[in-house]
């Protein structure tokens, strides 16, 4: 029993010393710290916020080695021929420095994407890359699922698409900005295709058709939704306050007698 013990305690002081090895022996590195979903890409999407001129994505950072008791930097930087993105339009440019906190094994960096008005028509992408500094070093091998630990891509779009209970409830008619006006004026995102819902369902196009018909009154009386219509020549645009960049054409149609919402296809909504 005794030979055993000291065999034990041995293998354990040995096991020990490798630990404490692999401990001190690698210099401190960082990496991204993605979630399994988001290991390939970040898929963000203004659609459903319109009036939201901007947002951030946070992308974590956590360290590989040991935490210290003094503040460190470290670097990161866009690799604009992986990136259709142009900065100072859709993104803000990247500071040339972060900081991991003095004791702390994590950090993230701040991405301040632009809700732009080319975003209703297409995503844009955003390749962004760990650098080493004098404090932190990128010398982590792939991950086990093969990615990448040192990047981070974000894809991002305010595209909307037709859902399954629009026919149902607002006819064959679809475009992108039809759909946006919904969901400002009725404030939801989604419709059931329950035919018991109809009441329900009814009175929010109805809120649309109103609005539709008759664009000003709907922002006289609804004033703390931030709306403005303003004039541009014989037309005017619609758009949020807090995002002048998301604009609506509203053109006069002499024929109707009426103004009308132009779509991303140059139709009249109706």
């Amino acid at each position: 029993m005794k030979a055993i013990n000291i065999i034990l305690l041995m293998c354990l002081l040995a096991a020990c010393k490798k630990a404490e090895e692999l401990h001190y022996d690698h210099a401190a590195n960082i990496h991204f710290d993605l979630s399994s979903g988001d290991k390939d890409s970040i898929v963000y999407t203004f659609a459903y916020t319109p009036t939201l001129s901007k947002d951030t994505i946070w992308l974590p950072v956590q360290l590989a080695g040991i935490q210290v008791n003094q503040d460190r930097t470290y670097s990161a930087y866009v690799e604009t021929d992986s990136s259709t993105a142009q900065a100072g339009v859709h993104y803000e440019p990247l500071k040339s420095t972060y900081t991991l906190r003095a004791d702390t094994g994590r950090s993230s960096i701040p991405v301040i994407l632009y809700n732009v008005s080319d975003l209703e028509s297409e995503s844009v992408s955003l390749m962004i890359k760990l650098k080493a500094t004098n404090d932190l070093g990128i010398e982590i091998p792939t991950a086990d699922d093969g990615s990448n630990l040192l990047k981070a891509k974000i894809v991002f779009s305010a595209m909307l698409e037709k859902p399954n209970w629009w026919d149902m409830w607002l006819g064959s008619y679809y475009s992108r900005t039809k759909h946006q006006l919904f969901l400002i004026v009725s404030g939801v995102t989604t419709l059931t295709t329950n035919g018991l819902d109809a009441p329900r369902n009814l009175y929010l196009v109805n809120l649309l058709t109103t609005m539709l018909n008759d664009p000003f009154k709907w922002v006289a009386n609804n004033p703390t939704k931030g709306y403005v219509l303003e004039a541009s020549g014989d037309d005017y645009y619609f758009y949020n306050n807090e995002n002048p960049a998301r604009k609506i054409l509203l053109r006069w149609n002499a024929a109707a007698g009426k103004y009308y919402f132009i779509d991303e296809n140059g139709k009249e909504v109706n």
